[in-house]
């Protein structure tokens, strides 16, 4: 597996990530065979949050044994100093662990950002976590460009979590300031919904831990679509939460011998052609006018 150093925090990851939400609603076993599974296949990175169900409990017992071999990230949707420190606590509890390798706000919205930044929002909580060493490095997650944008011009932060998603990029531009703003200052620039094909309507059933629909029965979509997103000028991409999502990542990647080559223009046109077709995008607008 191809690792990638991500940003200023110095992190050398592997281009491919696992999301913790893959272990929600498992067994205890089935959590510690995916873990491993994973981390045999080159997988070094892994995201989870309290959203995620009980992906918590299930990930901590499955990472202890590779706890010193990987990077571990975080997030808590807690917009408040003393909420978003509680939630810290709790995760740290559950996941096993002294740590996070990286600690991040959830899906900031827009009418988040001044109260995360304010007196007695969660930032403090993240600079006061990462003085005590309970995390290494700080950054958040949003679904909006000009979010993204606010919070890196306000605050030195060492990584960001957004969609890029070959869609969404292709047809709406979601992901090029918030990447551009994020490259300028060198942050950790983590994807996800790389897999993604479009949002989930009331037809689509049998990946219950997606929220959208992953591009799961269309094998050379899947491979222009993560090959695009990591040609974007990002470090890792996420997997989608499913554990066939996750193994049709990790066989993309395997083809290549861990390192997908960026599109060709035949290719690329392709994907446009492709994501013309898509009438409702995962998201739908990069910055809302």
């Amino acid at each position: 597996m191809e690792e990638r150093i991500l940003g200023k925090t110095g992190l050398r990851v592997s281009a491919f990530a696992f999301g913790g939400i893959v272990v929600r609603n498992t067994t205890a076993d089935e959590a510690k065979n995916a873990v491993a599974e994973a981390v045999e296949r080159g997988i070094s990175y892994f995201d989870v949050a309290p959203s995620y169900g009980d992906a918590q409990q299930m990930l901590g017992p499955a990472l202890e044994p590779w706890r010193a071999k990987i990077y571990l990230a975080c997030k808590t949707e807690k917009r408040t100093k003393k909420e978003a420190l509680e939630a810290l606590h709790n995760s740290l509890k559950l996941l096993r662990t002294d740590y996070f390798d990286v600690y991040q706000m959830h899906g900031v919205d827009p009418a988040d950002v001044d109260t995360v930044l304010g007196p007695g929002g969660a930032l403090e909580a993240f600079v006061e976590a990462k003085k005590q060493g309970l995390v290494r490095n700080i950054g958040f997650s949003t679904h909006f460009d000009e979010v993204a944008v606010r919070l890196i011009n306000a605050f030195d932060f060492d990584t960001l979590l957004f969609p890029v998603n070959w869609a969404c990029r292709l047809k709406n531009g979601l992901s090029t300031a918030a990447l551009e703003a994020a490259a300028r200052k060198n942050m950790g620039r983590i994807a996800i919904k790389a897999l993604a094909e479009r949002a989930k309507e009331p037809r689509d059933d049998g990946y219950p831990k997606c929220w959208y629909r992953p591009i799961f029965d269309d094998p050379a979509l899947a491979e222009l679509a993560l090959r695009f997103t990591l040609s974007q000028d990002v470090h890792t991409a996420v997997s989608p939460g499913d554990l066939r999502m996750l193994r049709l990542g990790l066989s993309v990647m395997e083809k290549y011998q861990g390192s997908p080559p960026p599109l060709s223009a035949e290719e690329l046109a392709e994907l446009r052609r492709r994501a013309g077709e898509v009438e409702h995008t995962v998201f739908q607008a990069a910055i809302p006018k």
